[in-house]
């Protein structure tokens, strides 16, 4: 199979979308559950927008993309979904930590 440039770069935010889509549907699911099984989280995801918007020059601060992310400002979204981490999700992400 073979995809033009632009078709697998659609495809690709197409996919993102989705993704974030799911993750603000899934709100009982905490960052700490998604960094110990997957590595990476909603975090994650609004740092690597960040990243690629700084790379071409797009203005996007920290908040504009967590909000992007979390489908509302974060503060809102810890303050509405985020529980505290049991100690044994603590113990896991200690364990398994990558560096975040």
């Amino acid at each position: 199979m073979t995809i033009d440039d632009k078709t697998r770069t659609e495809l690709e935010a197409a996919v993102f979308r989705r993704l974030v889509s799911h993750l603000q549907g899934r709100t009982d699911v905490q960052n700490i559950d998604l960094m110990n099984l997957a590595g990476f989280c909603r975090n994650c995801l609004s740092n690597w927008l960040k990243d690629a918007a700084d790379e071409k020059g797009v203005a996007l601060s920290k908040d504009e993309s967590r909000e992007a992310v979390y489908g509302m400002p974060y503060e809102n979204w810890k303050a509405k979904y985020q529980s505290d981490a049991t100690p044994d999700q603590q113990a896991v992400f200690k364990k398994s930590q990558t560096g975040h």
